[in-house]
């Protein structure tokens, strides 16, 4: 049996862990090697934590060697880095790009990443131009199949309590007939089902995917 191996960044996450959930599940891979700058302490045969600093570029490449496929689901909040813009941008930006340049050096056919509704390189709101510009650069890279992922507001039990957007999950679905289909508020779970159901198919090129395209896949 061929040995396929997926890397998985930002396991620590809503989305992260349960694609993690979801490989496990699927037979495309025989191990899911887990990159992550501290243990997350995943107890299955078939997942191997390799511990980094993603500010190590020899280091981050070195643990993606090997694999066939990567995604990528890290994501910061401004209250984790406390206001601080460029400890924003080294998660949200330097994170996937990095992957992605690694990705296209050592020949890493699938690269799949969480972006998120509304990303544009020229909008005026923080976030959403991070991750427009995020998803502007992987572009850039000559990787097989590149998926990008934009879900709007996600559902599911998190760590860390966030009022906000507690208060928002119960409302959203409520009055979410209100709003286009792409903002609607969707499962971490479904996310995630439908990256690795995507990143298992010959797509080439770049695919943007919102909550009708991410509901397709996730059945």
């Amino acid at each position: 049996m061929e040995t396929r191996i997926a890397a998985v960044i930002g396991a620590s996450g809503l989305i992260g862990s349960a694609i993690v959930h979801e490989l496990l599940q699927n037979s495309t891979y025989s191990e899911i090697r887990i990159i992550t700058r501290r243990s997350l302490q995943f107890q299955h045969e078939h997942i191997r934590e390799v511990i980094v600093d993603f500010e190590n570029p020899v280091d981050y490449k070195k643990a993606l060697e090997g694999c066939s496929a990567i995604y990528c689901a890290v994501g910061t909040t401004n209250k984790k880095v406390k206001g601080n813009k460029d400890a924003y941008r080294k998660v949200d930006y330097q994170i996937p790009v990095q992957a992605a340049q690694f990705g296209e050096e050592l020949g890493i056919p699938y690269f799949t990443v969480v972006s998120s509704v509304g990303a544009n390189d020229k909008s005026s709101n923080f976030y959403l131009q991070l991750k427009g510009e995020m998803e502007s650069k992987i572009s850039q890279f000559a990787i097989y199949q590149i998926a990008i992922f934009r879900p709007s507001m996600l559902l599911g039990k998190r760590n860390e309590f966030r009022l906000a957007e507690k208060m928002a999950s119960i409302m959203f679905p409520v009055i979410s007939f209100l709003f286009p289909s792409k903002y609607k508020p969707i499962q971490a779970h479904k996310v995630a089902k439908a990256m690795v159901q995507f990143g298992n198919q010959e797509n080439k090129g770049i695919h943007i995917l919102h909550y009708k395209e991410i509901l397709n896949y996730c059945k």
